[in-house]
């Protein structure tokens, strides 16, 4: 056999290029490719070139971004020596099951195939960062870091790739950065450019106790303002876009004479109708406060973070104002929804028994 010589007789139509062009040795023995044979062929001046162990570049030529990308899947996909030869090919399609297993493209990869401008281009990058379940047994090698998972998260598809989520892989590029102003960029991006949400964001770098950076922190406040900014704008469109009357916008309420009842965004007094927007986002202060705002946000479940919700919103609506609960995401998705739930709401007051005078005051 030679270098001319066709893969196997099988056709190799159903592969796409870059399939034909990168290939495990489990792959090429699928067909008819034995092991020596792959190795012969890879030798010095040979036709193909290892690009890393057990994968094989079928051309001599310096790798694509694309065949970094397939190759470091297929080595991080790869199962153990002892379960591959138990793993049959399927039966007339030529590829062995499953190639890449659950093997994902993470960090600055993988944040580089989402289209994140502040990421560098993928032929730039020294490494591709994989991530892989926590018991798989490989090394990093080559130009390939493995990021190992606890819980695998689910992947996102992109040009038949399978990619980490952007919040997952934020975290994974950030933790090997240390310039502040690369992770303020990547953390802004993936807010303005309507990616994922502040909080998605947050809860990856605080799993991944990357909140004890200073520089992160910081990136974390300025994500959070932003992320705030958004969802504002979006609550002011939503108002203007959809007829509702001008509310009182980001004040604060109190009994007169008495304690602090809590501050809401927006606030329709002669209807006793507020809006609050859960943002989820601390207070500004120290660094070091901040952090510890941080995480006592996130220490909170789902179930703690409702109940301090509707404890505020039975306060008020015992005194008569009615509060509607919105969040980012919801303002994002359904913006014609959410001015209808408002809408129904102001409607509603006039049935309603006038609500106890409080005070207002500008937050």
């Amino acid at each position: 056999m030679n270098h001319n010589t066709p893969l196997s007789p099988r056709p190799l139509r159903h592969l796409a290029d870059v399939q034909r062009r990168v290939m495990s040795t489990a792959q090429l023995r699928a067909h008819g490719i034995s092991a020596a044979d792959a190795a012969a062929h890879c030798r010095p001046e040979g036709p193909w070139q290892q690009l890393l162990p057990g994968v094989c570049l079928l051309h001599p030529g310096p790798p694509t971004s694309e065949e970094r990308l397939h190759g470091a899947l297929l080595y991080a996909g790869r199962p153990p020596a002892r379960a591959a030869k138990s793993v049959p090919a399927q039966p007339g399609a030529g590829e062995p099951h499953a190639p890449y297993a659950d093997a994902l493209v993470t960090g600055l990869a993988a944040l580089a195939l989402h289209r994140f401008s502040s990421a560098p281009p993928l032929l730039s990058l020294d490494r591709i960062d994989v991530l892989v379940p926590r018991t798989r047994r490989l090394r990093s090698t080559g130009f390939v870091r493995l990021v190992r998972a606890q819980a695998m998260p689910t992947a996102v598809q992109i040009a038949g790739v399978p990619v980490a989520p952007v919040a997952r892989a934020l975290a994974d590029a950030v933790a090997g950065l240390s310039e502040a102003g690369a992770v303020r960029r990547l953390l802004t991006e993936a807010v303005r450019g309507h990616h994922c949400e502040p909080a998605a964001v947050v809860a990856e770098l605080n799993r991944a106790k990357l909140l004890t950076r200073p520089h992160v922190v910081d990136a974390v406040d300025s994500l959070l303002a932003e992320g705030r900014a958004i969802a504002e704008d979006r609550l002011y469109q939503m108002v203007a876009e959809h007829g509702l009357p001008d509310p009182l916008w980001n004040v604060d309420l109190r009994l007169p004479g008495g304690p602090y009842l809590g501050g809401v965004d927006a606030f329709w007094p002669d209807l006793a109708v507020a809006v609050e927007l859960d943002t989820r986002a601390p207070r500004q202060g120290s660094r070091e406060g901040l952090r510890a705002e941080l995480q006592e946000t996130l220490r909170q479940d789902d179930d703690a973070l409702w109940s301090e919700h509707a404890r505020k919103r039975e306060h008020l609506e015992r005194l008569g104002i009615t509060v509607v609960h919105v969040t980012p995401g919801k303002l994002r998705e359904s913006l014609e929804q959410q001015a209808t739930v408002v809408r129904t709401a102001l409607m509603a007051s006039a049935d309603r028994e006038p609500a106890a005078y409080v005070v207002v005051l500008p937050r």
